[in-house]
């Protein structure tokens, strides 16, 4: 469903991205797991074409988007979640979803339905402004902004981070759920063994590159991730 191949991106002089290699298959949860600064959240960003690469590949259902502008990335069906949720925090629930929706075209109810079957407590607070909402609700707002466009491909960019450990359950538990209902999920997340548990496959990425790849069951067997990201 997704390959890049050989991605390096920059920010300006600075090689963030030192030759990428990833590949996701429809209808999978994959993980990216790494220390800060390691280019997690810089492989979404070229990915979702806010970043361009200098050079490498990027392919989704078998068409280059490389370079491709954002909102027509969008459009072919890749939605992204950012760090920190970056909700609208002065319009409304309603709104702040609405906005996700502007891909679509023609009755935008059946995404809204969607989205608050997932998060009823959405539904609840249609009318609040975003900006009044807790840590938890925003990430689900968030994460709801980003399926009104119906995509094929979801990146989650740490969905758990400043959230209460009841709270980041919650949220994984509808990450399975969303994918259930055929959203392929590419997930980076700190929390290592969550991340893990969640996913079938997962990568490490090491300052810019991939140091390790493989099923998450190995990745979470593996004596390097165990000291390096589990603590043990």
């Amino acid at each position: 469903m997704l390959k890049l191949k050989n991605i390096h991106t920059f920010y300006g002089p600075i090689e963030a991205l030192k030759g990428v290699d990833i590949e996701i298959r429809q209808g999978e949860i994959v993980c990216i797991i790494g220390n800060n600064g390691a280019g997690k959240s810089t492989t979404l960003m070229t990915i979702s074409g806010i970043l361009k690469p200098r050079s490498g590949t990027i392919d989704f259902a078998e068409e280059r988007i490389t370079g491709v502008p954002p909102y027509r990335i969008v459009r072919m069906g890749i939605s992204q979640v950012p760090e920190g949720r970056r909700i609208f925090p002065k319009l409304t629930v309603k709104e702040n979803l609405e906005m996700g929706a502007f891909p679509i075209r023609g009755d935008k109810k059946a995404s809204l339905e969607f989205v608050y079957n997932l998060f009823p407590v959405l539904k609840d607070r249609h009318m609040q402004l975003g900006g009044t909402l807790s840590g938890g609700e925003q990430q689900m707002l968030a994460i709801g902004r980003a399926l009104m466009s119906r995509p094929k491909l979801l990146l989650l960019d740490e969905p758990s981070l400043g959230l209460a450990p009841i709270i980041a359950s919650k949220i994984f538990k509808t990450i399975r759920e969303i994918n259930r209902e055929g959203v392929t999920v590419l997930l980076v997340e700190q929390n290592a063994r969550a991340a893990m548990k969640l996913s079938g496959r997962g990568y490490v990425l090491e300052n810019g590159r991939v140091a390790l790849e493989g099923t998450s069951e190995d990745l979470l067997s593996d004596e390097q991730v165990r000291k390096a990201y589990l603590g043990e």
